[in-house]
């Protein structure tokens, strides 16, 4: 079976349930009061497992949300009962594509092509009164065998050597954050963004019903952000969590030359030797 994009309908997934393997991938800041686990235990798409986002992180540095080493990832991904072989559709709580695009990115990376991100989430699935269940779904245990792809993400190096204007990078971040008048959340982290970037804040992709704009509308809002569509950008938020929202809707606009720093603001932001710029024109 052949997805039909990288963004899937509530339609089409209650039409293909049974063939492919769901994945519920919802995570929120600490600070947010949430248990994306226990909402999962409590409520979720018949069939779904759940993708702990810390857990399946690279356990080896305190970068938060790093990508793992693709041995280690994959071998924990069969554990799920997801095998390379497997048609994937990855949604979350958030009603704003939060976390879903990451999970969807990192399968992309180890090379897995029959991944899409679920458009509207749980909510909309919900609110068209489809059917949920409660509990913990353990599937058996598969073997997955990665294809790493290492253009998917970015380093701090990389990111330096292309700095300035080499490559455009696009930052998912509020405007606040991005012009350093509003507070990180992660303690040490100094406010602004990467000299050159530009910013897209990414809930600005999802409509009122928590599901992706129109083509046209995505076009404008990359367009009236700085980023030209014809050439390569790299995509960068908090974490690189909602940096991967963005990858999305490139994605859905027929983008290819992308990829995501993944240290992003936690690693540039937190260091003393990168440099920081607060103006928007800067």
């Amino acid at each position: 079976m052949r997805l039909p994009a990288p963004l899937v309908s509530t339609a089409w997934l209650a039409q293909h349930l049974g063939e492919v393997v769901v994945v519920d991938a919802s995570y929120y800041l600490s600070d947010a009061g949430r248990d994306p686990a226990a909402e999962y235990a409590r409520e979720h798409i018949p069939g779904a497992v759940f993708w702990d986002l810390d857990a399946l992180s690279d356990p080896d540095t305190d970068l938060p949300h790093m990508m793992p080493v693709p041995e280690w990832l994959a071998r924990v991904v069969g554990e799920l009962g997801i095998s390379d072989r497997d048609v994937v559709v990855v949604y979350d709580t958030s009603g704003i594509h939060y976390s879903a695009p990451r999970v969807w990115w990192m399968l992309r990376a180890l090379g897995h092509e029959a991944v899409a991100v679920l458009d509207g989430g749980l909510g909309k699935w919900r609110s068209e009164g489809r059917a949920v269940e409660s509990g913990i779904v353990r599937r058996q245990p598969a073997h997955y065998e990665p294809t790493p792809r290492s253009a998917a993400f970015r380093s701090l190096q990389e990111v330096r050597a292309v700095l300035p204007g080499g490559v455009q990078v696009l930052d998912a971040r509020s405007r606040g954050r991005f012009e350093g008048t509003e507070a990180e959340p992660r303690p040490g982290v100094r406010g602004g963004h990467i000299p050159g970037s530009r910013n897209l804040p990414y809930p600005n992709l999802v409509g009122p019903g928590g599901t992706l704009k129109p083509a046209e509308e995505l076009e404008r809002l990359f367009r009236d952000a700085g980023i030209d569509l014809k050439e390569p950008v790299i995509t960068t938020c908090g974490s690189g969590v909602t940096a991967c929202a963005l990858i999305l809707g490139l994605e859905v606009l027929g983008h290819r030359d992308h990829a995501v720093y993944d240290g992003s603001w936690s690693e540039w932001g937190g260091r003393t030797d990168t440099p920081v710029a607060t103006s928007p024109e800067s």
